[in-house]
């Protein structure tokens, strides 16, 4: 599927701006973003529930523009699963099948072989009312499958679900849509259920794609301060990079770090969290005051105030730190923990 150039407005309010991106056929792409940017809109522009105002949605090169939405056999799970309470689950999975004129016998063929891909074998005689939320969003899943559709799109499927359940059925929804080579589009805020289940990630802010990349590819190097802080990395200082004889480096409240290819000038400064280690033991370190720590399991998070500055880093949890109001000192690779970012004029 390819889009190009897609515009929408709602009055005065620009809700996409000039989106482009494709999807490559069993791939699964995550539209990645906080509330509000548009993919919602988005969603709606590749299902056929809205027009855009300009641009292009095309399946195969084939532009989809006046095609209706029960025509263009893609499937549509919404966060509250929207099953049919007066259906047991075989009739909500054989539902789109018999909308479809499928015959009776591969009706159950097929809701078999769904209910069994999403891992429900048995539980066509079920009723849906005493499902809990774990299956209730697999019959939904199985029911968008059962179809065949050449793209399904999944919006916060996961939503409605409590963190436990939510975390467990992320890495089963990847298993599944990979092991059926579904091609699809999955909406979402939450950048992990993202990067877990998307072999690319289109990030978008105020209706614009503002990077496209694989999930690593986007963590490890954002293109933006607004990606950076969007992924939880609020280590964003204010710096200068000049050059110093054959050598770039970028000065900030912090300290001086080198900065091979950044652009002279005012620059904003990422320090990573999750690349510092307690010690000195690598090229560049910090000294400050511990202000405080977070247990969160496997890891720590600790602020660390250097120069009046409070930075937060992440550390293993069994690694030995000194107690709340002592100093600490951290070390780093400037190569892989620092990012310089040219401040736009």
């Amino acid at each position: 599927m390819t889009l190009r150039g897609i515009e929408k407005s709602f009055g005065a309010k620009k809700a996409l701006s000039g989106v482009s991106f494709d999807v490559h056929r069993g791939e699964t792409v995550a539209l990645l973003g906080p509330s509000g940017c548009g993919k919602s809109t988005l969603l709606g522009i590749i299902a056929g529930l809205d027009r855009p105002d300009q641009g292009e949605v095309s399946w195969n090169h084939v532009p989809l523009t006046g095609i209706p939405s029960h025509q263009r056999n893609f499937g549509l799970m919404f966060q509250d699963f929207a099953l049919f309470p007066h259906r047991d689950v075989f009739g909500n999975v054989a539902f789109g099948l018999q909308m479809a004129k499928w015959n009776a016998e591969s009706i159950e063929a097929r809701v078999e072989e769904v209910l069994e891909l999403v891992g429900l074998s048995g539980f066509a005689g079920r009723d849906v009312n005493t499902l809990s939320g774990g299956e209730a969003q697999r019959v939904a899943l199985a029911r968008s499958l059962a179809p065949n559709p050449r793209l399904i799109m999944l919006d916060e499927p996961l939503g409605s679900l409590d963190r436990t359940l939510r975390e467990r059925l992320v890495f089963d929804l990847r298993q599944i849509l990979q092991h059926s080579h579904q091609t699809a589009i999955y909406v979402t805020h939450d950048q992990e259920e993202a990067f877990i289940l998307a072999d690319r990630v289109v990030l978008m802010n105020a209706g614009r794609v503002i990077q496209i990349g694989l999930p690593e590819g986007i963590y490890r190097h954002p293109d933006s301060v607004f990606v950076a802080r969007f992924l939880g990395m609020n280590n964003l200082l204010p710096g200068l990079v000049e050059s110093k004889g054959d050598v770039k480096v970028v000065s900030t409240e912090i300290g001086v770090f080198p900065a091979t290819d950044a652009i002279p000038g005012p620059a904003t400064v990422l320090l990573r969290p999750d690349d510092v280690q307690p010690g000195m033991e690598l090229a560049c370190s910090l000294s400050g005051v511990l202000a405080e720590t977070s247990f969160r399991g496997g890891m720590v998070r600790a602020k660390l105030v250097v120069n009046k500055v409070a930075l937060d880093f992440d550390f293993p949890s069994y690694i030995p730190l000194p107690p709340v109001g002592g100093m600490l000192t951290v070390s780093f690779d400037p190569a892989q923990a620092v990012q310089v970012f040219p401040v736009q004029n």
